[in-house]
């Protein structure tokens, strides 16, 4: 029989990420914690031995359960059920983590829950992540719809180099509408149809971490077709809502 692997499995499957969570918090946790959407509550235990309190917030009431099981034997950890972009908290942070991530930020609520728990954090606090990169390639797409790249193995070519087009820092305020135009040079002939979104995560201002199986995997956006040659420069208009959803991408070039 198949065994069918839950979310929360694979995000602890991938060592990579959790690596670099864990060497984030091991530098930066102190005072009073919060893990935002703590899930089954792994960053929240490491955090706790290194904290006064942490609070562990989680919306899914089966997740945060299986959170208290996790955090069962911390006595400075409380488990919050709620939805962490408006939930009020009783003392003021010394650390947020939240890893509410996803490519371009688009498919997850990290802005806005990190808009509102920022209004609780400490002036000397820190966010982890503290920042993220986002970047771009002109690519042949060949598939008609929006996928990230491991569902679609080696179906597009890269048709241009990496274009970073934000860099985010947490710690400030974050307008979740984007809306660019950006140029985007070509290295060999052919179609572009699409663009390839990459994300790299700054965990702090020393740990810098590129897409993992559950962290940021590159994200496959078809466009309108362009025929191109080698060395022409294109024009990509790139709109998207960071935590709208998937729906809100829209790409077009000429």
């Amino acid at each position: 029989m198949m065994k069918i692997t839950s979310y929360h499995e694979n995000l602890l499957s991938d060592k990579e990420r959790l690596a670099v969570f864990f060497e984030a918090i091991t530098n930066k946790a102190r005072g009073i914690v919060y893990d935002l959407g703590t899930g089954s509550g792994v960053l929240a235990a490491k955090a706790a031995p290194l904290a006064n309190h942490v609070y562990a917030v989680e919306k899914n009431e089966i997740s945060a359960q299986t959170a208290l099981n996790t955090l069962s034997h911390f006595n400075n950890v409380s488990v919050m059920v709620g939805d962490a972009s408006r939930i009020e908290f009783p003392e003021n942070a010394d650390l947020i983590i939240c890893e509410m991530l996803d490519t371009g930020l688009i498919d997850e609520e990290l802005i806005p829950v990190i808009k509102h728990a920022r209004s609780f954090l400490r002036e000397d606090g820190n966010i982890i992540p503290c920042a993220v990169l986002n970047g771009v390639e002109p690519i042949n797409l060949r598939a008609d719809h929006l996928c990230y790249q491991e569902e679609l193995g080696e179906y597009f070519e890269v048709m241009g180099p990496l274009k970073i087009y934000d860099h985010l820092d947490l710690t400030r305020e974050i307008d979740e509408k984007v809306d660019l135009s950006l140029k985007l040079n070509i290295n060999s002939p052919g179609k572009v149809n699409g663009i390839r979104i990459t994300t790299f995560t700054l965990l702090t201002s020393d740990i810098i971490c590129g897409p993992t199986p559950m962290l940021n995997p590159p994200l496959l956006v078809p466009s309108n077709s362009l025929t191109v040659e080698k060395n022409q420069e294109i024009c990509l208009n790139l709109k998207y809502i960071m935590g709208g959803g998937l729906d809100t991408i829209k790409a077009r070039i000429n």
